[in-house]
Order: structure tokens, then C-alpha cells, then sequence
């Protein structure tokens, strides 16, 4: 069975998906059988993308009418389609530069491994990229990574609120600008001292003296 695929990126009404509607149905895809989402191509969660995903059988093929279409992200369109693959549904591409892209056929299999490819490299100098970003910050006396969001403030005063019944510790942890996991990490929901908080209040006495 044939399975369509159709998306733009605006809600507003701006944008219509009329000219991928009518590709698909040249295509010999049924008009019952088209998915549409109006969201973005870097969200991953589109309603419609994923109850279409779910809905493909070993067998089918999922038409689209750009590879944009199905998303922007290189690295996501290659997982999907290897999770298409290992399920035994075919992909197929009608036009734009992923047209050569027919993963029922033995060459279009080839192209989408060279874009495989092409992400798995992409993956590689990101990495090395962010390596050698880190040693130069170290080799100019500055750590990597996100700031540290908890301090010995903070710390103080979640030890003052925590375990007490009117406390909401959704609120507390939007108060402080931290995650629960930040939160419950130095300190317990009775509101005593776990290990990363005698730390940090710790490294702030000695910074004192």
C-alpha cells in the first residue's frame, strides 16, 4: 500500500499543501491514505508524522513529495528510515534534490546510504569540533559546558522549604531556575543535606576564608 506524507511549516493558512497533495495522488496514492502536518521540520513529535509512522505495515511505501517534507534534521531522516527499513517499509522521494532516494530499489537504497553516510560524517566533525573547542577553553583556564546552575544560596533555600507541606516543588524549582534533578541532587525532600549540596556549601567556605 501506498502511504503519503505531506507538510508545511506554517499554521496561520499562508501555506497550503495542495501542490504535494496532487503529486502524491498522481503517484497512485489514495486520498484516504494522506498524512498532513503545519509545524516545523525540526520537530520531531508532528501529530500526524507519528500516526503515520505507526501506521505503516511491512510492505508498504511512504511517498513524499520533498525530502524536507519529512523533516530537516539529516540525522533524524536517517533514522527513521533505517527504523522504515527494519520494518520493511519502503521510502520513496518525488522530487528535489532526494528524488534518487527509492528505498524499494536496490539503487535508491544506495543513495540513501551515501546520506547515511553523510550524516554519520556530519556526526563525526561535530564531535571533533567540540573536543577541540574544550581544549582550548582549558588551555585558557575556562571549564566547558553549561553553567552551573545551583548555588550555595539556592541550596540554603531549598533546605528552608523543602519538607514543608505548603511547599510546591514544581514552583520552587521555577523560582530557582533549576530541574528537579538539579534539586533533589543536593538536597533530599525533607529538605536535608545530600552529598553535591555539603559540596557546594563547603567549597563556598572555603572560597571565604
Amino acid at each position: 500500500m501506498l502511504v503519503g506524507y505531506m507538510r508545511v511549516s506554517k499554521a496561520d493558512g499562508s501555506q497550503s499543501t495542495d501542490l504535494q497533495r496532487d503529486a502524491l495522488l498522481i503517484a497512485g496514492v489514495d486520498s484516504e491514505q494522506l498524512y498532513e502536518d503545519h509545524a516545523s521540520g525540526r520537530k520531531d513529535d508532528r501529530p500526524q508524522l507519528v500516526a503515520c509512522l505507526k501506521g505503516l505495515r511491512a510492505g508498504d511505501t511512504l511517498l513524499v513529495w520533498k525530502l524536507d517534507r519529512l523533516g530537516r534534521d539529516l540525522r533524524h531522516l536517517v533514522n527513521t528510515v533505517h527504523d522504515l527499513t527494519d520494518r520493511g517499509v519502503g521510502l520513496k522521494v518525488l522530487t528535489g534534490e532526494g528524488a534518487a532516494i527509492d528505498t524499494t530499489t536496490a539503487s535508491g537504497k544506495l543513495v540513501f546510504g551515501i546520506f547515511a553516510a553523510l550524516a554519520e560524517f556530519e556526526r563525526a566533525l561535530i564531535s571533533e569540533r567540540t573536543v577541540a573547542g574544550l581544549n582550548a577553553a582549558r588551555s585558557r583556564g575556562r571549564s566547558g559546558g553549561r553553567p552551573y546552575k545551583m548555588t550555595a544560596a539556592k541550596v540554603r533555600l531549598a533546605m528552608s522549604v523543602m519538607g514543608q507541606k505548603e511547599t510546591h516543588v514544581g514552583q520552587l524549582c521555577k523560582e530557582l531556575g533549576i530541574t528537579r534533578q538539579t534539586l533533589y541532587r543536593h538536597v533530599s525532600p525533607t529538605g536535608e543535606l545530600r552529598p553535591d549540596g555539603a559540596k557546594l556549601l563547603s567549597n563556598k567556605k572555603s572560597q571565604a576564608k
